[in-house]
């Protein structure tokens, strides 16, 4: 079974900055994608960014320039490096692993900047 442990939300002043971390447990076959998704109050989840496990990623306008996404591979954990804070990104943040057919997700980590 595969589980996503999320880390490194908190409280944060715009313009700061927080690195969020999710760790993928269990028996994970062939390629996959792992990203990070938010949800703030009233909206719909939106996907924020994601990579590949060849480092293909790709990032949602309102975060390009300003969020960085990565992973390690061997240890199965992607990063969310997250820089210029704004108060629109005040959400509960997700994180994804696709493999195949299958779709896992996190518990999700809150994450609040304040202006």
């Amino acid at each position: 079974q595969v589980q996503l442990v999320e880390s490194g939300g908190g409280l944060v002043q715009a313009g700061g900055s927080l690195r969020l971390s999710c760790a993928a447990s269990g028996v994970i076959f062939g390629p996959n994608s792992m990203g990070w998704y938010r949800q703030a109050p009233g909206k719909q989840r939106e996907s924020v960014a994601s990579i590949s496990s060849g480092g293909r990623t790709n990032y949602a306008d309102s975060v390009k320039g300003r969020f960085t996404i990565s992973r390690d591979n061997a240890k199965n954990t992607v990063y969310l490096q997250m820089d210029s804070l704004k108060p629109e990104d005040t959400a509960v943040y997700y994180c994804k692993l696709s493999v195949g057919l299958y779709d896992y997700w996190g518990q999700g980590t809150q994450v609040t900047v304040s202006s």
